[in-house]
């Protein structure tokens, strides 16, 4: 089944923005963005770090004069680089601009869009509301998951369908328009909410028997060993996700930990975006190791004991070994996830 990218309704600090020349994917939850000049040929993508005053937007949009802003409740903050906060200036949300669902810059103006009450409110300026006029929402450009703009178009990101993730390009949301459609390079789709399952396939969390022992004479007896498991993060296959991708993150940065933090948020998600809806910040998450663990149980006669490890993986490849085992008398795998809820929706 396809699964959905997140929308930004359910991803807090995500949202996309363009310039003149580059378009921007924020990842304000990761504390990043990633920088492209075509997000459907992956061309020169590129990842910053969200300086500290940049995070936490509820929206970002940007102009054609290279300036970006974050909004946050009812002001914004104007800068010219997300990654260094330079130039920064703060401004009063107008009223009537507050409240939107998605902000974007293009053509010179800032458009805000209602989606449920299906219309936009294109202004000259986010402080003072200035020349506003408002337009009812083609039925056609309602349904998007992410807006942005550049200089002389909109683009829109919609639903999953037959044809994979897809954006849109146009110069109305008004009008009927065929709007030029565009698929999102595999190397992109990733850093995208959610996309790690739909290039990699959805996660899967499973008991998986790591020891079996068995008790085939008609006494008792008492199995005192150690076992061998593995514990941490397949962290070559988290690393793979980056390879396309060049860093430019603060110094404390460590190869593969962005993938890392995008694979705990892919796991935190719901099934209908290819998550398992669970923590796993407590998880060791350093690299995969194996270590020995005392084992000290009695067996009846004529008994079997199955010793068993949480794994979470995506795809069909395990990711994460959890701490956690258990015991069962059969071969019927634990019911119980060791790992608490996520607060995704």
């Amino acid at each position: 089944m396809p699964y959905e990218i997140v929308p930004k309704s359910k991803a807090p600090g995500v949202d996309f923005c363009g310039v003149d020349e580059y378009y921007y994917i924020v990842r304000s939850d990761l504390g990043c963005y990633m920088r492209s000049t075509n997000f459907n040929e992956g061309k020169d993508l590129y990842v910053f770090s969200l300086h500290n005053s940049c995070q936490g937007g509820d929206h970002y949009l940007a102009d054609e004069n290279d300036r970006f802003y974050i909004i946050k409740g009812d002001s914004y903050r104007r800068v010219t680089d997300m990654h260094q906060d330079d130039d920064a200036v703060v401004f009063t949300l107008h009223p009537n601009c507050q409240g939107g669902d998605h902000y974007l810059s293009a053509f010179g103006h800032f458009y805000i869009i209602f989606q449920e009450k299906g219309i936009y409110r294109k202004v000259t300026d986010l402080n003072t509301d200035g020349d506003a006029v408002e337009y009812t929402l083609h039925p056609d450009c309602k349904n998007g998951l992410y807006y942005w703009g550049i200089k002389d178009y909109y683009y829109f990101l919609k639903p999953h369908d037959q044809w994979g993730i897809q954006y849109f390009r146009c110069t109305n949301f008004h009008e009927k328009e065929d709007p030029h459609t565009y698929s999102f390079h595999e190397t992109v789709v990733p850093f995208l909410p959610g996309g790690l399952a739909v290039v990699h396939g959805a996660c899967f969390g499973k008991w998986e028997v790591i020891k079996t022992i068995s008790n085939d004479s008609d006494s008792p007896i008492t199995w005192n060993k150690k076992i061998t498991k593995k514990v941490g993060c397949n962290k070559s296959k988290m690393k793979s996700v980056e390879n396309h991708w060049k860093i430019g993150m603060t110094a404390s940065y460590e190869s593969g930990a962005l993938a890392e933090s995008l694979a705990k948020y892919q796991f935190s998600v719901s099934t209908e975006h290819g998550g398992s809806s669970v923590q796993t910040e407590s998880e060791d998450w350093s690299d995969a190791t194996e270590v020995e663990e005392s084992v000290n149980v009695t067996l009846e006669p004529k008994s079997q004991l199955y010793i068993w490890q949480y794994q979470l993986g995506l795809g069909r490849e395990p990711i994460l070994f959890c701490r956690d085992m258990k015991f069962t008398k059969d071969a019927t795998p634990p019911t119980t996830i060791p790992l608490p809820p996520s607060s995704a929706k």
